[in-house]
């Protein structure tokens, strides 16, 4: 009975500076864990509305490193990814961008997150 009332523990780290983007960055290439990186900002209705299909995602795939960055409290980490729009997903894998949608697509997003996990789980 009392889990139940408990709150679950988000599964999406929110990027609050480019140290701490670093620091999950390195740790994930070092593990070979693959990453998603969910670009947002407060003012982007579109973006703050993915939220929690962002979220349900980090729970249904928990070998994958689920990151949140707004663009206007970490912009050097967007000016580097080149982000010009949101909400812009990115899949990485060992430091490198393999992937790249831009725009709200539930749909969309979650397939290509699972058809880039299927193909690391059964090359790893």
């Amino acid at each position: 009975m009392e889990a139940q009332g408990q709150l679950q523990k988000s599964r999406v780290v929110k990027v609050d500076s480019e140290e701490t983007w670093d620091f999950y960055v390195t740790r994930a290439d070092s593990q070979g864990c693959p990453i998603v990186v969910h670009f947002t900002a407060a003012w982007c209705v579109p973006a703050v509305a993915m939220n929690p299909f962002f979220e349900e995602l980090a729970l249904s795939y928990q070998d994958v490193l689920f990151l949140s960055v707004d663009v206007d409290e970490v912009k050097g980490v967007a000016k580097e990814k080149k982000i010009k729009a949101m909400p812009t997903f990115l899949v990485m894998r060992s430091g490198s961008v393999v992937d790249k949608l831009v725009g709200a697509n539930p749909e969309e997003i979650r397939k290509r997150i699972d058809s880039f996990v299927r193909t690391i789980r059964l090359s790893g």
